[in-house]
């Protein structure tokens, strides 16, 4: 099914009547070339500077003190069941909790990376302000440098209630996922069916890639734990059904119809009621569609149900209304803006969409599934088609400027967006990855230590 522009409006308490209308509300994202928007979304770590551990929940320090006093900011107070659990400002921007208390900033949609940046920064000057109030700090790095799993606590949300039920019964470290990772992603907008397919064969093919370039987690439990991006490694052991490279994305007739189905096939986690989450965990969407989900009988879906759902698959590339780039570590404050300068780059410039294209056409399904495999410990060593992930960052990276050239969009100074390019290239070039320069550190200044990297890595 094509679509070349969007259909009537989409009411999120509409009741899904039929299977298509599910595909109707994937190309409902379908928006001109001059609307596309740039969100950026990362993670950090919090902590307790005299202890280094994470912040819990409640307490003079806790996570909820830190929210409570960034509403000085402006930012709007987000309950659920009494709890403070994220803020949110007017133009879409949140601050939203990780399981174990990881902060995430899901930024507004903005047409450029220069106010990408300037919305991290203004976030970050924000943050620093308040935890110079706590003792806190915050470090961007893949995955928990130093406390064990089950030193870490949990954040009161109901969805994260039944997913911790519900992991170990799928992967023997989707718990590790959820309390002991932090990343970076963007998001993306697509004119029409053709070029989201296009986008995301793109996006599926190099994200292994981008996940080399971006390795910065290389501890676990105070050592080194064999992998230059442990956080990647994590999710290969996480969830089979809702995770990894997807096949069917690089066949032909790939689209909005496929994407559904491949959805309808993911096991639902909940559903959200009158302000609670229902476990509904390893149980059938197109049950639900037929009014015969287990957790709710005799009850159909509402179009919330579906956007609720679409959030529970975690593939290294993701559709909803729109693209999400998820193959990074999170890392300090250029990285980020680096992350979302790349994939602006590849896919928002014809040309560079176009020689992106000519960069991954060859590679079958298998070769990106065995890269995706390798990339966790090899980072830019690991090889496809003959050549190395550094190898093919640097291509990326030359593709990336030019479209970021071609685009245009300068600052105040009249600099344009490639200069946050500038240490990925870095990366690419000397083919050492933050996560290589963090094992130079443990085994020589910090005496085999991770303990300096909090302070030598806050934000």
């Amino acid at each position: 099914m094509s679509f070349k522009s969007n259909p009537t409006v989409i009411r999120s308490d509409e009741i899904i009547e039929n299977r298509n209308r599910l595909v109707e509300y994937m190309a409902s994202g379908c928006k001109p070339k001059s609307e596309w928007r740039i969100g950026t979304e990362h993670e950090k770590f919090a902590y307790h500077l005299d202890t280094l551990r994470p912040l819990e929940y409640e307490g003079e320090n806790g996570i909820k003190t830190l929210l409570e006093k960034l509403t000085r900011f402006g930012w709007q107070k987000v309950e659920e069941e009494g709890k403070l659990i994220a803020l949110k400002l007017d133009d879409g921007c949140s601050i939203t909790l990780e399981p174990a208390g990881q902060v995430e900033l899901s930024g507004a949609a903005v047409s450029d990376i220069h106010e990408t940046c300037k919305e991290v920064g203004t976030h970050l000057q924000q943050v620093k302000a308040v935890a110079g109030e706590m003792g806190i700090a915050f470090l961007g790095l893949g995955y928990q440098p130093k406390w064990p799993r089950d030193e870490l606590p949990w954040m009161p949300k109901g969805r994260y209630k039944i997913m911790q039920r519900y992991m170990p019964t799928r992967g023997n470290l989707g718990l590790d996922m959820m309390q002991a990772t932090c990343t970076v992603q963007v998001n993306l907008d697509f004119d029409s069916e053709q070029t989201m397919a296009k986008m995301f064969r793109i996006a599926m093919a190099l994200q292994p890639v981008a996940t080399a370039l971006f390795a910065n987690s290389p501890f676990k439990d105070g050592k080194p734990s064999g992998y230059l991006s442990y956080r990647s490694h994590i999710w290969t052991d996480t969830d089979p059904e809702r995770t990894g490279i997807l096949p069917f994305v690089f066949e032909d007739g790939f689209g909005f119809d496929r994407y559904v189905e491949y959805m309808l096939d993911v096991p639902m986690y909940f559903v959200y009621r009158n302000g609670k989450y229902i476990d509904a965990s390893g149980q059938s969407f197109r049950d639900f569609m037929n009014a015969k989900l287990p957790a709710l009988p005799g009850e159909k879906p509402t179009i919330a149900d579906w956007e609720d759902h679409l959030t529970t698959a975690f593939p290294e590339v993701r559709l909803k209304k729109y693209l999400e780039m998820r193959g990074g570590d999170g890392g300090p404050w250029s990285r980020l803006c680096g992350f979302s300068a790349l994939w602006v780059g590849l896919l928002y410039d014809d040309d560079a969409r176009n020689a992106a294209w000519d960069l991954i056409k060859d590679w079958t399904a298998q070769d990106v599934i065995n890269l995706r495999a390798d990339v966790p410990k090899l980072a830019l060593g690991a090889m496809i088609g003959g050549q190395s992930a550094g190898d093919i960052s640097l291509d990326m990276l030359e593709i990336a400027h030019g479209g970021l050239a071609r685009r245009g969009r300068l600052d105040g100074v009249g600099l344009d967006e490639t200069r946050f390019l500038k240490p990925l290239f870095q990366i690419a070039e000397t083919g050492m990855t933050a996560a290589e320069d963090l094992l130079f550190a443990y085994n020589g200044r910090w005496k085999n230590s991770v303990d300096p990297v909090f302070r030598e890595y806050a934000y």
